[in-house]
């Protein structure tokens, strides 16, 4: 339907209910006679009469009674889904869907969104628990977690967490029938717990540093898995080396239940962001969401 019809319509709707142009041109801001040049253009388009007029009085015809109460609701529905919309923008509610691993989902997201959603009860978050680097705007969602060098160049991007950390870690019992690694080159004679990366399919090679040298290795084992927290009760049962986040391992480490080699080829690296497409009319809610999760140096 072309817009002029549509705006004709409205113009019908505001007559027959005012039952007055002085009332329904008040009401549109327009004078009397464009609402009038309104009218009589759509009349001639559907070619029957909507309105009687008299110098007096202004009624529906039999015909505009029944577009009246035909599209009526119809404008009304509109008017209120945007009356809706309009309430969204000026108070903090609606749901907000986050893909996240499950690291981010339980150590950094969790504890803030807690605070978060007690204070606005309006406010829904939906998080999306998948290893995978997701594209959040072909799936659906409002914002992803993953660490910063995992983070696409046109996303905006938002820190939420501290320096992160990986550890080559095994059990006791592995070490005592193997000798420990003093370089990353080393890896290649041990039983590697491997990951199979979600996303491209392939074997993590993995990533050391120290001072300015850096190496990727490619090692090999027994047990893969595309999961994190496989990898490390894989380890604590004394199948081989695994390498994980230092803050998984850690609890682990002091109990005695883990130990650490090649630590000084481990060093910090970026931490976890939030990230999503563009800033233009945040909603309060997600304005609120990312402003909680900010990342505050003590």
């Amino acid at each position: 339907m072309p817009r002029t019809d549509i705006n004709d319509l409205l113009a019908f709707l505001a007559v027959a209910r005012a039952r007055s142009f002085t009332k329904a041109a008040a009401k549109l801001g327009v004078s009397q006679s464009a609402l009038s040049h309104s009218l009589r253009g759509l009349e001639s388009r559907l070619g029957v009469r909507l309105l009687n007029r008299t110098t007096r009085s202004v009624a529906p015809t039999e015909a505009g009674e029944r577009l009246q109460q035909s599209m009526g609701p119809h404008f009304d529905g509109i008017d209120a889904e945007l009356a809706a919309l309009g309430e969204l923008r000026a108070k903090p509610a609606g749901t907000i869907r986050i893909s996240a691993t499950d690291y981010a989902a339980n150590v950094i997201l969790l504890p803030k969104l807690a605070v978060l959603l007690r204070r606005y009860p309006d406010i829904k978050v939906e998080i999306d628990i998948d290893n995978r680097l997701v594209d959040i705007v072909a799936e659906g969602f409002d914002a992803g977690v993953r660490d910063g060098e995992q983070v696409a160049k046109d996303m905006i991007a938002v820190r939420i967490g501290p320096d992160l950390r990986m550890a080559v870690v095994g059990a006791p019992a592995y070490f005592a029938k193997h000798a420990r690694p003093k370089q990353p080159q080393d890896l290649t004679a041990h039983n590697c717990i491997n990951l199979r990366l979600p996303t491209r399919g392939s074997l993590y090679a993995w990533e050391f540093e120290k001072g300015r040298r850096k190496l990727n290795v490619r090692v090999d084992g027994q047990f893969v898995s595309n999961h994190p927290g496989a990898m490390l009760n894989a380890a604590l049962a004394g199948v081989g080396l695994a390498y994980v986040l230092e803050d998984v391992a850690k609890p682990h480490i002091e109990r005695g239940r883990l130990q650490r080699v090649l630590q000084d080829w481990c060093p910090p690296f970026s931490g976890h962001h939030l990230y999503y497409p563009s800033r233009r009319q945040a909603s309060p809610a997600f304005t609120l969401l990312v402003d909680a999760l900010r990342h505050r140096t003590p």
